[in-house]
């Protein structure tokens, strides 16, 4: 009797089911009410005394045998039957998956980048903790210069030499110390100034600066470029240059573009004027030409800067620069279809 209490445990270990109708039949036949363990246990009392205990634990084997085999195909055709039912339907929709977006203020930047690429300017990099020497002095900033004043800066307190750039111009005076005219670069990078945060300023902030150093450069040549760029990127093509002062360029300029009043919007934005301020720019000072180890009575340059958030909040017409950083989902999902 023992043997065939073995045979039976062979044949369920062995057994393997493709269906639940087959399970169920294997079930049945083996721990159903009229099953084998059934009858086999039924047989028990008229096993000798000797042989009882030899017999019960073959029986006990093949029970736990047999719900073990039943509890493990049943899993197995559970799980087929639900993997069947996502991806059986060739026929069936696909389910639609999240796109993600660009950041609006790197859809502008590779915008500006675009646009000088094809006038032959590179793109230029450079660290975001500076030392005083590329962000000021090198730029005709030396030490207690009142334009200092203009930008609020973050210091290292463990090094007061050290600071988080506030601007991109310090990329440029690592570049013209490793590069030798001609130099045309224009340098994209976050900045920082200690500056109180607002709808219209943030501490934190983008800018794109070009460079372009050559014999004969002259501020003609830095009008044509700066026309060709509104063009390119507004669509606009009437600009105008007023007197500024910045202490690394001389002489220096405002640069406004004509932006119209043709909306409610055009007079809020331009308030009332139509002419919307873009960037700053001028031609090199001699002095930074020098301090960077080029020769100032042999060559010459222009130089340009604007702020990427606020060519952003011009494009897209976004009235809070915070919004570029508070994350919101709301507002990062507009973007989608943007490329």
């Amino acid at each position: 009797m023992i043997n065939t209490i073995k045979e039976h445990i062979k044949e369920v270990q062995a057994f393997q089911a493709t269906t639940k109708e087959q399970l169920e039949e294997f079930r049945i036949k083996y721990l159903g009410g009229k099953g084998v363990v059934k009858e086999i246990f039924a047989a028990f009392k008229s096993v000798p005394n000797e042989e009882k205990k030899a017999f019960g634990q073959a029986i006990n084997e093949l029970k736990n045998a047999s719900e073990e085999k039943v509890k493990t195909l049943q899993d197995a055709l559970e799980s087929k039957e639900d993997v069947k039912g996502i991806f059986g339907d060739l026929t069936r929709p696909g389910a639609p998956f999240e796109i993600g977006s660009r950041h609006p203020i790197s859809l502008v930047k590779n915008q500006i980048l675009d646009v000088f690429s094809t006038i032959g300017f590179n793109v230029s990099e450079g660290p975001e903790i500076e030392d005083d020497w590329h962000n000021f002095t090198a730029l005709n900033l030396p030490e207690y210069h009142p334009a200092r004043d203009m930008q609020d800066t973050f210091f290292i307190q463990t090094n007061p030499d050290t600071l988080l750039r506030t601007h991109t111009s310090s990329v440029q005076v690592r570049y013209m110390e490793n590069n030798t005219p001609p130099i045309r670069t224009i340098s994209p990078g976050r900045v920082f100034r200690n500056e109180a945060i607002s709808a219209r300023s943030h501490c934190i902030f983008h800018q794109v600066e070009g460079l372009y150093i050559d014999k004969d450069v002259s501020f003609a040549d830095l009008k044509q470029t700066l026309l060709y760029f509104t063009k390119e990127m507004f669509g606009k093509s009437k600009i105008r240059l007023r007197p500024s002062y910045f202490p690394f360029t001389e002489p220096s300029a405002e640069v406004d573009i004509y932006w119209g009043l043709k909306t409610e919007t055009d007079y809020r934005i331009t308030k009332g004027t139509g002419w919307l301020e873009i960037m700053g720019c001028g031609m090199v000072d001699p002095n930074v030409l020098k301090n960077c180890g080029i020769n100032p009575d042999e060559y010459s340059g222009y130089a340009f800067g604007m702020g990427i958030e606020r060519i952003a909040m011009l494009l897209y017409q976004i009235g809070d620069i915070r919004m570029f950083y508070e994350n919101d989902v709301r507002f990062l999902e507009q973007f989608k279809s943007s490329l």
